[in-house]
């Protein structure tokens, strides 16, 4: 069954395997403990290509990097304009090894995966290790990009899971990863308390 949210270029890039186009893994994960939301993707540091592609927005965000970050940077992107952070906005993405294996589509009602990304640096596991304490969520956003055209994933809507179990030392990151359980929300959310509707009161 195929997924409609996948845009047709990259239906086509899925399809054919052209040599010149490529398809570009990225994660994003957030916790209301970050400073900034940790995006990485699945490729080489490479910054000549999104120079090229992007020109002087694409330098304005390399150019206001730390140096040591930006020497790894394997992509710089334009996020979708209903992202979570940085709406609409060009960001980077560290090139990291990560595996990620998509869920199905079909009627499972929680898909779950795994994922696990090496060779972490310490400020990455640091970060993941305080936030797997907390008794916040840890979100991930899964979004593919082409390699030729970094104006937007080419998902619509990306990926979104919740991390739990996260396991984290200097080599590598693994958590357990779950679509949004919107099926046991409750609905409607409202609640009627005697606070907020006074009738109920007697």
């Amino acid at each position: 069954m195929p997924n409609q949210a996948l845009s047709a270029a990259i239906q086509e890039a899925y399809a054919a395997a052209p040599s010149d186009v490529v398809i570009l893994h990225t994660l994003e994960i957030r916790h209301p403990t970050f400073t900034q939301p940790i995006r990485v993707v699945r490729n080489f540091a490479d910054e000549e290509s999104w120079v090229a592609l992007g020109g002087a927005e694409v330098q304005a965000v390399l150019d206001a990097m730390d140096p040591e970050d930006r020497d790894l940077v394997g992509l710089v992107a334009r996020l979708e304009a209903d992202a979570p952070e940085d709406a609409g906005q060009m960001v980077p993405f560290i090139a990291l090894a990560f595996e990620l294996d998509l869920p199905p589509v079909d009627t499972v009602p929680v898909p779950e995966i795994t994922v696990t990304m090496d060779n972490v640096g310490r400020e990455i596991t640091d970060a993941l290790d305080e936030a797997a304490v907390s008794q916040d969520k840890i979100e991930v956003t899964y979004r593919p990009y082409l390699s030729t055209d970094i104006e937007g994933p080419q998902m619509d809507p990306p990926i979104t899971m919740v991390m739990s179990e996260v396991e984290a030392n200097p080599l590598h990151v693994t958590g357990r990863a779950r679509m949004l359980d919107i099926g046991n929300k409750a609905f409607p959310a409202k609640f009627y308390t005697a606070k907020d509707f006074p009738g109920l009161a007697r």
